[in-house]
């Protein structure tokens, strides 16, 4: 956590001192959203690999070397003479976000075999929380390091946080083979028939109803997300023409402390109960996260709106930590690739959001524009929730009616967790 936390920083570090030297080397806007558009097109494609990948190598191997790989395209970056800092971005744009993708999907299908299924919603939450509080610390001091150290300095700090998340990936004490297995069964899924078999059960499992919902309101909150990330510097502004980076800090620092206080509140309720939220924990959650967003740019008071600041903090944690966990309970073999597919659609969202939102800002109001992406968000929330709770309810009666043996092993074969107890994953329900 502490690796990633750092890297995290870095990250968004990065993303605030790489946006402006964009504008400062190229003089256009239009340069900035281009580049903002290659790196998420970078994400796309490697979500679109992420599980071949670790299919062939070890998930250790890979997060270690999708680290080095960013260090080394900053340090090129740093390097490179004034001719070549326009080509030297878009090459760092698309190394940083393929890699970055690479990482995270390494890293959260990693995550039962490093601790273990009965503790991977307490490291999950670990993780979100140290990422919640890198965040606050990457946007808030980026102005100071930009401005009083330059751009130099603020790449090299980025450099030296990834460098310093490959050193704690080198230092873990594990062995993780391909597709997050032991080496030797790692091996097996490297050839080319472990391959077709392991594509073949993915394409099996995304056939499910509720898995496949699952992914697609992912996506679709990502597009949301894409809406309030946009509108916020807009709304701001109308806020505070004089300091309108003032609303922004505050509401993200506000966001990130109830991200924090959700993931306190996740690991007594897993440690005192042994369950997670699971799936309908992560429908809820993106009902409460988005109704929040909207409340958000009504223009309420202040007060009114730290508050509406916490609970979408909070319920993004909810979301992030219960999806995750979720699509964790699958077997490891096809693990790989639900998060890889999961990383497509998120870029894929968030990409098309920005273009789309950015384009309607010009026209219309932020609230209109939040309200109408989050609202769809809240449509296809609606109908996960009500899916998941049929399925629910048809397994209880199956249960109630002692015929539940055939039922109960196609949820086994779905990937329970190992500690006896589901987190109420309906992957194989329907």
């Amino acid at each position: 956590m502490t690796g990633y936390a750092i890297s995290s920083y870095g990250t968004f570090l990065n993303m605030v001192a790489l946006n402006l030297f964009v504008y400062a080397v190229t003089g256009r806007a239009l340069a900035v959203g281009v580049f903002m558009a290659v790196r998420l097109a970078a994400g796309f494609v490697a979500g679109l690999v992420a599980g071949s990948a670790l299919a062939r190598w070890s998930a250790k191997g890979v997060m270690l070397w999708a680290n080095v790989a960013q260090a080394a395209a900053l340090l090129l970056l740093i390097l490179a003479p004034d001719g070549l800092h326009t080509v030297s971005l878009f090459a760092v744009s698309v190394v940083v976000g393929f890699s970055g993708t690479v990482f995270m999907v390494a890293l959260r299908s990693s995550i039962p075999d490093i601790v273990g299924d009965e503790r991977k919603t307490w490291a999950n939450s670990f993780m979100v929380s140290g990422r919640s509080l890198a965040m606050v610390a990457g946007f808030a001091s980026s102005g100071v390091v930009v401005s009083l150290l330059g751009y130099t300095a603020a790449f090299l700090v980025d450099m030296a946080s990834f460098l310093v998340c490959a050193l704690t990936v080198a230092l873990l004490p594990i062995a993780l083979g391909p597709g997050g297995e032991t080496a030797a069964a790692g091996a097996k899924d490297a050839d080319t028939e472990g391959r077709r078999r392991i594509l073949s059960r993915f394409v099996a499992l995304g056939a499910a109803p509720a898995l496949a919902l699952m992914v697609l309101l992912r996506g679709v909150d990502a597009l949301g997300s894409s809406s309030h990330n946009a509108a916020l510097p807009v709304y701001s502004t109308e806020v505070d023409a004089d300091n309108p980076a003032v609303f922004v800090s505050v509401f993200w620092c506000v966001w990130a402390l109830g991200n924090i206080l959700v993931q306190q509140v996740l690991q007594r309720y897993t440690r005192r109960t042994g369950r997670t939220v699971g799936a309908l924990g992560f429908g809820l959650g993106t009902l409460a996260m988005s109704g929040a967003f909207i409340v958000a740019f009504a223009g309420l008071p202040w007060a009114a709106t730290i508050v509406v600041a916490l609970l979408a903090g909070a319920a993004d944690g909810l979301t992030e930590v219960s999806y995750t966990s979720h699509l964790q309970t699958l077997p490891a073999a096809v693990r790989t690739h639900a998060f890889g597919t999961s990383a497509t659609v998120e870029n894929l969202g968030f990409g098309v959001g920005m273009i789309v939102v950015a384009a309607a800002l010009d026209s219309f109001t932020a609230l209109s524009v939040v309200g109408v992406a989050h609202g769809v968000a809240i449509a296809v929330a609606l109908v996960f929730v009500v899916g998941v709770l049929r399925q629910r309810g048809a397994r209880d009666v199956v249960s109630a009616s002692g015929g539940n043996s055939e039922s109960q092993k196609g949820a086994d074969d779905a990937g329970p967790a190992r500690g006896g107890r589901r987190d109420g994953a309906e992957v194989s329900g329907s």
